[in-house]
């Protein structure tokens, strides 16, 4: 039995069912699961394996990212997507990304799970959705079990290449037979339902515009069937918008119901251009929504109508999307940016500093399906983030605990399933310089064959 101490935060913003910030708490963690918090609960008998000291910090819950593509990490700022709208910016790419091969999406994504470590976040989606040179999702499970974050990734597919009316290169898209069949696969091999589970699965065609309506509709068959969780990109921006109208003759949240495609155990990425029937249609149906502010803005997509959405009672988490179209994936400042936009289309009451970082923490974790996550409470998993506040971003901040408006924008500490992920602002998991050095040289490498 391993027990770990967080001691003495100056502020603790627990994000449980009752919001409670305490001064002073503690936190008391015995086999990744949180046991007591609040003040004094140490008893002189008890012994504790490790004690974090978190004077002069703010602690939270782990932050928590809705949608990902991590093998982007490895295309970052392309100068032929860097000025482009959605659908241009994916024609530059894919013949890149097309190149890739497991060892590019084994490093990329542990490039991309230790920028977000490094960012607060302690549980994280990816949707991966083309497998060239002999790719498999384990490429990125195996990445994630190393770094040691909370992984959810999720089977992607493409089956509607340009030949076909598609999007995507042919030599992009799979057999939609062998797709299902590989869900199957990856599901049996490394979906984990358990309570505290540090990998469950779920399934992802890309979207509307590059798999079937078959497709659409048999994924949605065989996750219920495997008890797991569907997703996908939903109404991303007025390209989408016009595409479905187009091809399907109507609006992407009709698309989405007629196909099974919404319910609580679905999640949309973007949903930027919904309209009020699409949000009242979600609100009704618990379908998620997977918000991605600086990818939306890098994009040109627009303002996703959050506040308007929060109102209506949808679920609503944070995501950084892919580092091809961000081009980041610090999740801290991604709640800042969420923030700000609603400010900007709404005014400044629209969003204050803690909505943002509830949406950021338990707002993420539970669209994902993990209600033991993304708040700091007895029973919860012990997922931690530990910010110190003493240094010159909060200096003059009179509340530390309004992070998103004056604070860090990298933790100190990092506790994922009560294990030590990051110390004093250095990832403990692997050779993270190694890393980068690899990641570097192989985005050369890419570089140079274009």
């Amino acid at each position: 039995m391993t027990t770990l101490l967080i001691r003495g935060a100056d502020h603790l913003l627990t994000m449980d069912d009752d919001r409670r910030e305490l001064a002073g708490a503690d936190v008391l963690v015995r086999d990744g699961a949180i046991v007591a918090v609040g003040h004094g609960i140490i008893g002189d008998s008890q012994v504790i394996d490790r004690v974090i000291d978190a004077s002069g910090c703010v602690v939270t819950p782990g932050l928590v990212n809705t949608h990902h593509h991590l093998y982007q990490t490895l295309t970052r700022a392309v100068p032929g997507g860097q000025d482009a709208l959605l659908f241009g910016w994916l024609k530059t790419l894919y013949p890149i990304w097309a190149r890739f091969t497991p060892d590019h999406m084994f490093t990329s994504a542990q490039i991309g799970l230790a920028e977000l470590a490094l960012s607060g976040c302690t549980l994280s989606s990816d949707h991966l959705y083309l497998y060239p040179n002999g790719s498999r999702l384990e490429d990125t499970i195996h990445a994630a079990a190393e770094i040691g974050l909370r992984f959810q990734p999720t089977r992607g597919a493409m089956s509607i290449g340009e030949s076909d009316g598609g999007l995507p290169p042919d030599a992009l898209v799979e057999n939609e037979a062998a797709i299902l069949n590989d869900c199957i696969r990856v599901i049996d091999a490394f979906h984990d339902p358990s309570q505290g589970s540090m990998c469950r699965v779920g399934i992802a065609p890309c979207s509307p515009f590059s798999v079937s309506r078959d497709l659409m509709r048999d994924t949605a068959v065989l996750a219920r069937d495997k008890g797991v969780m569907l997703h996908t990109h939903l109404a991303e921006n007025d390209e989408d918008i016009a595409y479905s109208l187009e091809k399907f003759g109507c609006r992407p949240g009709e698309y989405a119901q007629d196909l099974g495609w919404t319910g609580p155990d679905v999640w949309h990425a973007h949903c930027v251009k919904l309209d009020a029937s699409e949000i009242d249609l979600f609100a009704r149906t618990g379908t998620g929504v997977a918000h991605c502010p600086c990818s939306n803005c890098r994009l040109g997509s627009g303002i996703a109508p959050i506040r308007a959405m929060r109102d209506a009672g949808v679920a609503v988490g944070l995501g950084v999307d892919g580092s091809a179209s961000n081009d980041a994936g610090n999740l801290v400042a991604e709640a800042r940016q969420a923030m700000l936009l609603q400010r900007v289309a709404r005014g400044a009451d629209a969003m204050s500093a803690r909505e943002a970082l509830e949406i950021a923490t338990r707002g993420g974790a539970d669209i994902l399906g993990r209600p033991e996550c993304g708040r700091i409470a007895v029973g919860a998993r012990a997922d931690i983030a530990i910010w110190d506040v003493s240094g010159i971003e909060a200096a003059g901040s009179w509340d530390p605990a309004a992070l998103l408006l004056a604070g860090p924008t990298a933790v100190r500490d990092l506790v994922v399933e009560g294990r030590i992920v990051v110390a004093d602002g250095q990832l403990k998991t692997i050779d993270l310089s190694k890393q980068i050095v690899k990641q570097n040289q192989m985005a050369r490498a890419l570089r140079d064959r274009v």
